[in-house]
Order: structure tokens, then sequence, then C-alpha cells
């Protein structure tokens, strides 16, 4: 390849390759290491009091030749590859005959809506707090950093406890759980957007205010160490505006905090399975912490994968665009050093 930002980024993808093929063998295996056996509880689920031992031992035979688990491991998990190359995430245990494929497509976009606001506004309210502390000092500056590091160093799950004792239970202005009331039919309708949003909150504020507390930190203290470099002395010392001395401090403190917002997703990624287990919100950490009470292994790997795709996928893009931002990376990008 003569193109060296070709060149470069077909090597990055290898990479990124490798790592998917590692994380979906790990998505494999790992769920197998749970102790107990998926069918065995199926059938005892299935089972009453005067169901012949008989009926049970087919009907335990006929599950395990459903779900594949009667052929050595190898096979299964060659089966496993070969099936995710189809997009062909199996049937799910506990919700049989449901697909895989049909269980997440429809809780993803709960996840979605949840995820990827909290994620950049919290980001983005994270850096502008932290950077403006840097900037103005004094008292500011002191509470700023207090509250920033309260809030970063609380786990989602107390954060989303508090949350829903204070507000939800003792007085009630929230609803308790879920992502409507019970009863409701999703549907387009502004009855149902209002409601939909009112069990929102909630989830939303345990997530983003964590992600302002971790942002802000970072973004003060690499603020900090720009304002007292060289370079800002020099600038002053020669009569440039402050106004036009941080652009340059943020841009530059901005860099690492790109690498961040990558992070940031798988961070808040598992942060969101006990979040939304907390608040009963029907979204991808809901389902994936059913299923691993579960031992459902196809929804398990399932809803792992589609983790795994989008943390992958954010760290590449931001890959990608750290060369656009950092003229030094991007000389590496283009084979120029």
């Amino acid at each position: 390849m003569k193109n060296p930002f070709v060149r470069y980024l077909f090597q990055k993808l290898l990479w990124y390759i490798l790592a998917f093929f590692i994380a979906v063998s790990l998505n494999f295996f790992l769920p197998r290491l749970i102790p107990g056996n998926p069918v065995a509880v199926i059938v005892n689920q299935m089972a009453t009091g005067g169901t012949p031992s008989e009926a049970l031992e087919k009907l335990y035979a006929t599950y395990m030749r459903e779900f594949g688990l009667d052929k050595p491991l190898y096979v299964q998990y060659f089966n496993y590859l070969r099936n995710i190359l189809r997009w062909d995430l199996g049937t799910s245990f506990m919700l049989y005959p449901g697909k895989v494929n049909g269980l997440i497509g429809r809780a993803l976009p709960w996840t979605i809506a949840l995820q990827i606001p909290a994620i950049l506004s919290g980001w983005i309210i994270g850096n502008l707090l932290g950077a403006y502390s840097a900037y103005k000092g004094g008292r500011f500056d002191s509470v700023a950093f207090t509250l920033s590091l309260v809030f970063s160093n609380i786990p989602y799950y107390c954060l989303a406890i508090v949350f829903l004792y204070l507000l939800a239970v003792k007085f009630a202005i929230f609803p308790v759980g879920g992502g409507y009331s019970f009863g409701t039919v999703p549907t387009l309708s502004w009855r149902f957007i209002v409601d939909a949003i009112h069990h929102y909150i909630l989830p939303y504020c345990s997530m983003v205010l964590v992600a302002i507390g971790g942002q802000a930190i970072g973004m003060r203290e690499m603020s900090i160490y720009e304002l007292t470099s060289d370079y800002v002395n020099y600038a002053r010392n020669l009569g440039i505006r402050d106004e036009k001395i941080i652009r340059y401090v943020f841009r530059n403190a901005m860099l690492p905090q790109i690498t961040g917002l990558a992070i940031s997703f798988g961070t808040m990624m598992g942060g969101a399975l006990v979040t939304e287990s907390v608040f009963s919100y029907p979204g991808v950490g809901s389902l994936l912490f059913t299923a691993i009470r579960q031992t459902d292994y196809p929804l398990i790997q399932g809803c792992t994968l589609i983790i795994t795709i989008a943390v992958l996928v954010a760290n590449f893009l931001v890959e990608i665009a750290y060369g656009f931002i950092d003229p030094r990376i991007r000389a590496v990008q283009l084979g120029e050093r």
C-alpha cells in the first residue's frame, strides 16, 4: 500500500480484528464457567409433581439437541463463530423459542437512548467545567473540584440507589422503575414520549453526574498543566489576550480527553448494566443481568457481543479522529515520522 494513511488504518484494523476475535472467544467460554446446567433448570421449571422421569429425560435430551449442547465444546465453538458471521445469535434458553436477535433488537434502542446522551453530555459538560475551573481558580475551582472528586468516585449503582430512594420512594417525584408506566403500549404519541422521559430522568442523571465528575477532574489537571507551560507565559508576555490563549490551552488539554471519550464507552457500558438493573430499565444491561442469573448462554453471548462491538468501534473511530486533532499523531499516520 503506497498511501501511508491507508496503510496505518489497515494495520490498526488488523489489531482491532484480533481484539474482536479474542473478545468473541472469551464471550463463548466465560459463560460456560458459570456453575449449573441451564437446560436442567429449564426442565425442572417445566416439570410438575406427576411428570414421569422418562418424560423429563426425553425433554432434557430434546433441549440439549435443540441448543447444540450435546456436541463437544470445540464443535459448539466453531458453530458459534459460523453463526456470528451469519449474524445469527441463536435462541434464548429462558425465553424459548425467542430469538436473541429479536430480544436484543427490542432492548438496544433503550440502551442507546440512555447511553449516548449520557456519555456525550457528561463528556462535554465535564470538559467545559474542568477547563473553566482551572482558568477561574479560587473558590469556584475548590468547590467544583471537590464536587467532581466526590461524584467521580461514587459507583454508578450507589448513586442510582440514592436517587431511587430519595426521589422515587421517599418523595415520589419520579417513578420507581421501568422504561414507561405499567400497562402503557409504546407508541410515538406525546403521552408515551412524556411518560418515557419521566422514567428516563433518574437513570440518565445517575450516569451523567459520575461522567461529569471524572471528565472535569481530567480536564482540570490538563488545563492547569497547560496554563503553566512556557508557551502560555510567552504569549502573555507578548500581550496576547487571555481569551485567545485559552483557546490554544483548551485545544491542547483536550487531546487526552478524546481518548477518555473512547474509554468512557467501555466504563459506562459496565455502569449501565447495574444502573439499568437498579431502575428495571428495559435495556441491554437489564437483559444481560437477567441472562446471567438464568445462565442463558446465547443471550449472554449476544449482549456482550453488542457491547464489545460498540467499544471497539468507538475506539477505532477515536483513533482516526485523533489524527485530525493532533498534528503529531497525523504525522505518524502519514508516515512523516
